[in-house]
């Protein structure tokens, strides 16, 4: 199961992550999102979780608890198309002035 771990410290590592949601079971992988510019973390990651009944008791223990001196907010990660508003492709209009 995917989990989305928002509202995340600049200082907070992959370890932590790892750390805090492997106390409730297998992780299957941890990934923090970076600025391709600065190399910032931009406050959110992932933590996929093999097991769903352990993904949702760190759904349920983690969410709005504090790291690193932020309030998570962790919930089921949601399909990359649901999160981009469902828009896609390039404008519509008319081009070559017809």
């Amino acid at each position: 199961m995917n989990i989305y771990v928002g509202n995340l410290a600049y200082e907070v590592t992959e370890e932590d992550l790892q750390k805090a949601f492997g106390a409730f079971g297998e992780i299957e992988s941890v990934r923090i999102i970076m600025d391709n510019y600065s190399g910032r973390s931009k406050g959110f990651g992932f933590v996929e979780m093999p097991n769903r009944t352990e993904a949702l008791s760190a759904i349920d223990a983690l969410n709005e608890k504090e790291l690193r001196g932020r309030t998570l907010r962790v919930n089921t990660a949601r399909p990359r198309n649901e999160n981009r508003g469902g828009r896609g492709g390039f404008g519509g209009g008319r081009r070559g002035g017809r």
